[in-house]
């Protein structure tokens, strides 16, 4: 199953309990307890009742990590270290897509002028900011 079709079957949702994960996911709850105590990522947040609330990412989780189980037939030690491999790609197109360094004088392109995003990167505004104050502070 690709990434927009599992995404299809997610329902528009913020939290979901452990029963509606497995249903929507198609695995029993005790798996999806045991798959939590083998994949350090899957770590659904506890309400006051103790009861798992899962994430949108959560379950997109849990749908690549059946897939890799399941459909790819890894072990779950392959699957974490394919799991890993994923997530390292991803940290790694995400540090391409950041501004490269301007020259004074110069106009930078702003993260979400690049990108498609509405809001800033706040540590890149941050950063710009702190330029900006050595340079004033180099003018006294």
């Amino acid at each position: 199953m690709d990434q927009s079709a599992q995404n299809q079957h997610i329902p528009d949702k913020l939290f979901f309990k452990i029963g509606e994960v497995a249903e929507l996911t198609g695995t029993k709850p005790h798996v999806l307890r045991y798959w939590e105590s083998e994949f350090r990522m899957l770590r659904p947040a506890k309400g006051d009742s103790g009861q798992r609330i899962y994430r949108r990412k959560d379950v997109e989780l849990v749908f690549s990590i059946k897939q890799l189980l399941y459909e790819e037939n890894f072990t779950i030690a392959g699957a974490k270290k394919q799991l890993q491999k994923q997530r390292a790609a991803r940290a790694e197109a995400n540090k391409a897509k950041k501004p490269a360094e301007t020259k004074p004088g110069t106009t930078p392109v702003l993260p979400f002028e690049s990108s498609g995003q509405e809001s800033l990167d706040l540590t890149w505004v941050r950063k710009e900011l702190r330029e900006i104050l050595g340079i004033l502070d180099k003018g006294r």
